[in-house]
């Protein structure tokens, strides 16, 4: 498997495979053809449908510049290498000199059609399931952040340091930051409201809660205004991670080392999805998003209450079984509704999965490996309207009112 590097990517919003995929695509396509005058970008597939919502044209726009780029939206249903493709092409006096397809697969990672996958570099874990992780860590006496020090060395320390610290400034800008989001939904930023909501006689759960979604709506808004936050494992789920690891820091006082190793465990979780599955909507729906984070936020929770192996897989595991199935379907094809709410939904669930875990471990029937199979197969069955398409489910029948 790759690197945790390659996983959590800190960025600008609000799509990784949206936004973030086509950014680095447009990067490496321009500087390849440093001779060209302008540029054709024809999208396909869900970067067609949804990508105007999730600001690919204007990323495009702005990488290229100050170049003309022509930007083509091709509805026609043909088949696709994978739901996320593009088609760039280099011109030089109205003749096209250049051309590459291009697919971003999610977490805004892209992979070029015709290249032997010159974006993916060496793997650094050996093993690719939790069973043989599970299996080498206990034979060895290893916690899983240890695991992940010993695959990718000291330095992943500095990374995920880096990452912590911009997860924290998007939860606390976000915090910060009223008003209305672009895009036409006319939705209102609500994480400040739900942060200063204090009530005299509020109970331990709701101030709980409450916290928790203030600081996944935090992340989130920010992320569907186009700030800069961390994938974990893409953009559009990236709310939950830092919510539940910064509610339970305040709350219990973990050190910064502790939830470094947490997001290390957590990342190791990420990671078995994005291998042995997808975290792409557009591939599996939103279950391969909002449902990876959601695991990977309960891992790192079991991880940071120094729970075992077995624990930690139970929460993982439970963590992404009640997600199986869930559609993506973002309204205008906005990061935004259902987007932003499903982000605070998550991380409550994150924290039940870890209640679970501690309770319930030892009478689980499904393992982790199963579970991510199941969910990869349920996404790749959903109908393509379910899909990041905006064509159906909230996107379909949403018609700006309350009804």
């Amino acid at each position: 498997m790759e690197s945790l590097k390659e996983l959590y990517r800190i960025g600008t919003g609000p799509s990784s495979s949206h936004t973030m995929g086509p950014e680095r695509a447009a990067k490496r396509f321009k500087e390849k053809n440093l001779h060209a005058d302008a540029f054709l970008v024809t999208l396909y597939g869900s970067l067609a449908k949804t990508g105007p919502g999730h600001l690919t044209d204007e990323i495009l726009v702005k990488t290229f510049a100050p170049r003309p780029v022509d930007i083509h939206f091709d509805f026609t249903d043909k088949p696709l290498p994978h739901p996320n493709t593009m088609e760039l092409c280099a011109l030089k006096d109205g003749k096209v000199v250049d051309t590459q397809r291009v697919i971003s697969v999610g977490g805004g990672k892209i992979e070029t059609e015709g290249e032997a996958v010159p974006d993916t570099p060496s793997d650094v874990y050996p093993l690719s399931t939790f069973a043989d992780i599970k299996a080498y860590c206990t034979e060895n006496h290893l916690h899983l952040w240890q695991y992940v020090e010993q695959c990718e060395g000291d330095s992943i320390w500095f990374y995920l340091g880096e990452v912590w610290k911009t997860m924290k400034n998007a939860v606390m800008r976000g915090l910060d930051t009223e008003g209305t989001l672009k895009g036409g939904l006319d939705v209102q930023r609500k994480a400040k409201m739900l942060y200063r909501q204090k009530h005299i006689d509020e109970s331990a759960e709701t101030r709980e809660n409450r916290t928790v979604c203030a600081y996944a709506f935090a992340v989130s808004e920010e992320n569907a205004g186009g700030g800069v936050i961390v994938t974990a494992p893409t953009c559009g789920a990236c709310g939950v991670l830092p919510a539940v690891l910064l509610y339970m820091q305040e709350r219990r006082g973990f050190s910064d080392t502790e939830i470094l190793r947490a997001l290390a465990a957590g990342g190791l979780i990420g990671n078995l999805i994005k291998t042995n599955a997808s975290i792409s909507g557009a591939e599996c729906g939103c279950q391969a998003e909002i449902g990876s984070a959601c695991s990977m936020a309960a891992a790192a929770l079991a991880e940071l209450h120094g729970m075992d192996l077995d624990q930690i897989e139970y929460a993982a595991e439970v963590a992404m079984e009640h997600h199986l199935g869930l559609t993506c379907d973002p309204v205008r094809g906005l990061v935004q509704i259902p987007c932003i709410e499903r982000n605070a939904v998550a991380a409550m669930r994150a924290i039940n999965a870890l209640n679970l875990a501690n309770f319930l471990t030892y009478t689980r029937k499904i393992s982790f490996d199963v579970v991510v199979n199941t969910m990869y197969e349920t996404g790749r069955d959903l109908f393509s309207k379910y899909r990041e398409t905006g064509e159906g489910g909230l996107a379909k029948y949403y018609n700006g009112k309350n009804a």
